[in-house]
């Protein structure tokens, strides 16, 4: 059986090449672009977070809630910035006018 720290090793290249082809592709809007970057230092901030729960507190990162916080508030903060980058998109194309049909 694969231990859960392997498979969260392991996800990270999907998720890499996930934000390649969204990169690449130019079509996402900026501001969620971002937000999905944001994840990466969401997952750069945990990793220490548990290293630092585990030696200083012998637990793991989820039973020591001061520093379990802090770490999900950049996972709060990527996820806010992904919707407000999607909705910066819905507002500008609904205030775009639509092409008339010619006849």
């Amino acid at each position: 059986m694969i231990s859960k720290e392997t498979l969260f090793a392991l996800s990270l290249f999907p998720y890499l090449g996930f934000l390649w082809f969204l990169t690449r592709s130019q079509q996402a809007p900026r501001l969620a672009l971002i937000g999905f970057y944001m994840t990466l230092v969401f997952v750069a901030v945990t990793i220490p977070a548990g290293i630092y729960a585990q030696v200083h507190y012998g637990e793991q990162l989820a039973n020591v809630d001061w520093l379990h916080g802090s770490a999900e508030s950049f996972l709060t903060l990527s996820n806010i910035l992904v919707v407000l980058g999607f909705r910066q998109a819905i507002v500008a194309h609904r205030a775009t006018p639509s092409p008339t049909p010619k006849e």
